[in-house]
């Protein structure tokens, strides 16, 4: 059934031009779709697609929303810090921190970061392949 089906994430935002020109001026992706205004669809170079809506609940999920996978961790922070994201740093037993990335075993590298909605991203050297 669902494991012939594509997914892809619905991040909430409060307000969507600010979130547009977050994602444009911070993370540099443009949309490949709009929704009146309402929505906007986004595709990355992977292939993947992922839409932001217009909401008032935005923000409020505790937890990563979405996941973006990465050829390199640490580059990818450096790179995203320069053009002003900020990330955080939380307290998971059994993690090293260096810095911003996070070292997880069995599990590799990754940060995490909220969008101008107050929404958790995480970046990740991917999921592991078993």
């Amino acid at each position: 059934m669902l494991n012939h089906s594509a997914v892809e994430a619905n991040i909430p935002a409060a307000d969507l031009d600010r979130a547009r020109s977050y994602y444009a001026d911070k993370l540099g992706l443009t949309p490949v779709a709009e929704f009146g205004e309402e929505a906007l669809r986004y595709r990355t170079a992977g292939g993947t697609f992922f839409n932001l809506y217009k909401t008032q609940y935005a923000g409020q999920a505790g937890h990563t929303i979405a996941q973006w996978h990465v050829d390199d961790v640490d580059g990818e922070v450096r790179d995203l810090v320069a053009k002003g994201v900020v990330f955080e740093v939380y307290d998971m037993p059994g993690v090293e921190w260096n810095g911003q990335v996070a070292s997880m075993p069995g599990m590799g590298k990754a940060a995490w970061f909220k969008d101008s909605e107050g929404n958790i991203m995480c970046i990740d050297d991917g999921a592991p392949s078993s």
